[in-house]
């Protein structure tokens, strides 16, 4: 019995030792809904997510009728694109910093837009420099404008 104790005592300590310092990946989690709790329509909840490399974001789609996907120009270069079909939820991988604007194809003229923060948004200045019109640019403006606070 005292050998038994003894070794999940050294495990234990050994466990401890190799996992200190050593963040845990997160998971954050991104709803679509055809009416958020503001009274906007067709929005992302929430739609800015500062996030860490090896994080994920789960995007779902709330209500029918949502696909989520990469908004070209505002996605880290060599960061895997995403391209959901309607009613489909998304789990992306957060393995490089950068900005990562998503879009909800069907609503998007509407300004149904995400951004998520990983790490430090080195390619907000290509963000910023994609034309946009409408509803999506004022929405995208108010995102990129929280992205370069620091």
């Amino acid at each position: 019995m005292k050998h038994a104790t003894w070794t999940m005592l050294c495990l234990a300590v050994a466990h401890l030792v190799t996992n200190t310092g050593q963040a845990q990946a997160a998971e954050h989690v991104i709803k679509m809904f055809n009416k958020g709790s503001d009274g906007r329509l067709m929005v992302f909840d929430p739609e800015f997510v500062v996030a860490q490399p090896g994080d994920t974001v789960r995007v779902i789609p709330t209500d029918q009728g949502h696909s989520v996907e990469t908004m070209p120009g505002m996605w880290p270069e060599g960061a895997n694109p995403i391209k959901g079909k309607i009613g489909q939820e998304m789990v992306v991988a957060l393995e490089q910093d950068g900005l990562y604007g998503l879009r909800c194809l069907p609503h998007y003229f509407m300004g149904m837009v995400a951004v998520v923060v990983v790490g430090k948004p080195q390619n907000l200045d290509e963000a910023r420099s994609v034309e946009l019109t409408g509803k999506p640019k004022a929405a995208f403006e108010k995102l990129l404008a929280q992205a370069a606070q620091p």
